[in-house]
């Protein structure tokens, strides 16, 4: 059950407990460069980002505002740090929300008093965005927290000097002041009479993160975007992300997400529906299924699997894909996917809707799971996915228990077969 909320509306999408989770990202291009950033924009709508925000550090990036918003389709949120004047003139370029910091807008009460009511003139959304490292630092005393400390006393015994109690105090201490301040900014815009806003309580610490949600959403019927700030790299960030937001997903709580990897943004979008999908909160987009490999497998599953999933990357249309590797699992994983391989030694079963297709080569195996993928989808999308045999490249080296991966160039999809190793 999704836990209870406002509702409210960035441009044209809306947010709360009555519509899907959204999908957000954020771009990195200087904003002032406005056809780098609208490039990157249009790759994250491939991608299928529902929201997008923009850092606005100068004037001269809130001046490209305006032009930006005219080349694309999404939602665009200024990014707002220090300066108020900066929220301003982004709300007069025409953004569709304002994220600002409570934990360093300058000017506080009186400053937000002012960007509420030019967004309630334009009729713009606001995120009110605390941030732990803003509020205070968890490990404000340094690496001494999160040491375990031995200590030699003067009857010759040891003592353990364990911090995980001292750490879990601190982060009460911390989690309660981001939500005093974030419920503190929520009750200065509910007495100007403006709701149309969310909150996120982010921080790099999961369970800081976790638990200032929790805390809020016990709090107060706001919406809530959820993110691990300054996750990490690919799968740093990805699997940091995943814990945090399963534990509050499967709580009901948030309205909106966010996974902030250390790599392009477009490359956190499947990362976020991923995650939505396998909680079975959004349906959209290519749920794919590939095994894992091991010493059973006879194919080069996986080259092929990310062959695949990288040419769907920008399916939209909800979809089942399995590419499996050997007799054990594959037949039942591929039967129950809308299109599925399953590979053995240097030929491949596909599957369509649970029923057997064809048998081809391993050669062949990425412009038959290809072509069958895209007779199930709309003209548009299906046309992105194959192109024709032609145009689709190299896709297996092949290999065989008896000779493992084949240290030779990749033959073309539409070469012709080899021979099965023996």
């Amino acid at each position: 059950m999704r836990r209870k909320t406002r509702q409210m509306h960035v441009g044209n999408v809306g947010i709360g407990s009555d519509y899907p989770i959204a999908v957000q990202s954020m771009t990195t291009t200087y904003t002032r460069d406005v056809a780098a950033t609208v490039a990157q924009i249009k790759r994250l709508e491939d991608v299928g980002c529902e929201l997008v925000r923009v850092a606005v550090p100068e004037v001269t990036d809130a001046q490209a505002l305006s032009a930006i918003k005219q080349q694309i389709r999404t939602p665009l949120i200024a990014d707002i740090h220090y300066d108020p004047k900066l929220a301003l003139l982004a709300i007069e370029q025409g953004v569709d929300k304002i994220r600002i910091n409570p934990g360093n807008l300058k000017g506080q009460r009186e400053a937000f008093t002012e960007i509420v009511k030019a967004c309630q003139a334009k009729g713009i959304a606001m995120r009110i965005g605390v941030n732990s490292g803003s509020i205070d630092a968890l490990d404000q005393r340094g690496a001494e927290m999160r040491k375990v400390q031995v200590r030699l006393l003067e009857d010759g015994t040891l003592e353990r000097i364990d911090p995980a109690e001292e750490r879990r105090r601190e982060r009460d201490e911390l989690v309660e002041r981001m939500v005093a301040k974030a419920l503190e900014y929520c009750q200065w815009a509910d007495d100007l009479g403006y709701q149309n806003y969310d909150v996120s309580l982010k921080s790099s610490n999961v369970l800081t993160a976790v638990q200032a949600y929790r805390l809020f959403a016990g709090r107060s019927d706001v919406p809530l975007h959820l993110g691990i700030t300054e996750a990490g790299t690919h799968v740093t960030g990805a699997v940091k992300s995943a814990v945090g937001f399963a534990l509050l997903l499967a709580d009901g709580i948030g309205d909106t997400i966010r996974v902030s990897l250390t790599a392009e943004p477009e490359e956190e979008i499947p990362v976020a529906y991923e995650i939505l999908r396998s909680l079975e909160l959004r349906s959209r987009g290519v749920t794919f299924v590939s095994c894992p490999s091991c010493g059973r497998v006879e194919i080069d599953v996986l080259r092929v699997a990310n062959e695949v999933e990288k040419r769907l990357a920008k399916v939209q249309t909800p979809i089942q894909v399995a590419v499996m590797g050997c007799v054990v699992n594959g037949p039942g994983e591929s039967r129950d996917a809308d299109v599925g391989l399953a590979g053995g030694r240097g030929k491949g079963v596909i599957f369509r809707k649970g029923e057997v297709v064809r048998t081809v080569p391993e050669s062949e195996f990425l412009d038959a799971v290809l072509k069958e993928v895209a007779s199930l989808l709309p003209e548009a999308e299906a046309k992105i996915v194959y192109p024709g045999a032609s145009e689709l490249g190299p896709v297996s080296a092949g290999r065989t228990r008896k000779e493992g991966y084949k240290a030779k160039p990749l033959p073309m999809a539409n070469a012709a077969p080899e021979p099965a190793g023996e």
